[in-house]
């Protein structure tokens, strides 16, 4: 009688993989760092604020007083309120600086500049430049610059509508256009081949300048 045979699997069934699942990221809905980071940016009182609203727990274990105070060590109570203090003041300063920063941007793409070639005679003419400021070009160092460069005179008035304006004697209109528009290619830092002083007129948006010209009025025929 034969003997039985016993057979052996060569190839055991293998435990299923599985992916493992992706870890989830938790980010500040403020600064978008993640939270143990968010004290290395500006809005850390913002950032906390946001925190304990949205996730108490994560709050408590990176800003409580006992995370806090193992987070200080030894470090004195007259260093920890320096501390705080210098925190405030950089982040009032930056979000100062980001408002400013945001006005801005929504004054600017609208504000128009105007230089006018004024006639006031046969061969005598001047120049008006308006709207400068809203660039945030300081109008006294910009005349003093257009007087300089074209050894003429050159002052801050009111015109007509009560606004303040830029007027240089002479038809400097297109040189005027050209030196903004080198000011805001790069050749108003001191770098090669720039004019010392253009910068003074950064920050101008060139396509929002408009030039026209003003004849003078015939007198009326007697």
């Amino acid at each position: 009688m034969a003997a039985a045979t016993t057979t052996t699997d060569a190839n055991p069934t293998q435990p299923e993989k599985r992916a493992t699942p992706p870890v989830q990221m938790f980010y500040c809905g403020v600064c978008t760092f993640p939270p143990e980071y968010c004290e290395f940016g500006n809005s850390i009182s913002k950032c906390k604020e946001w925190l304990q609203a949205q996730s108490p727990d994560l709050y408590e274990k990176y800003y409580s007083n006992e995370a806090l105070k193992a987070k200080l060590g030894t470090i004195s109570q007259e260093a920890q309120s320096k501390l705080e203090e210098d925190t405030a003041k950089k982040e009032a300063k930056a979000e100062a600086k980001a408002d400013a920063a945001r006005k801005k941007k929504l004054v600017r793409p609208r504000s128009q500049i105007v230089i006018k070639r004024i006639e006031r005679n046969k061969r005598k003419f001047v120049t008006s430049i308006r709207g400068l400021e809203a660039f945030g070009v300081d109008l006294k160092k910009a005349a003093k610059l257009f007087a300089q460069r074209f050894a003429t005179g050159g002052s801050v008035t009111k015109n007509a509508a009560g606004i303040d304006e830029i007027v240089v004697q002479g038809d400097v209109s297109q040189e005027i256009y050209d030196m903004i528009a080198e000011a805001n290619e790069g050749g108003g830092d001191g770098g090669k081949g720039s004019k010392k002083g253009l910068d003074v007129l950064k920050g101008v948006l060139v396509d929002n300048i408009e030039m026209i010209e003003e004849k003078r009025k015939k007198d009326p025929e007697q």
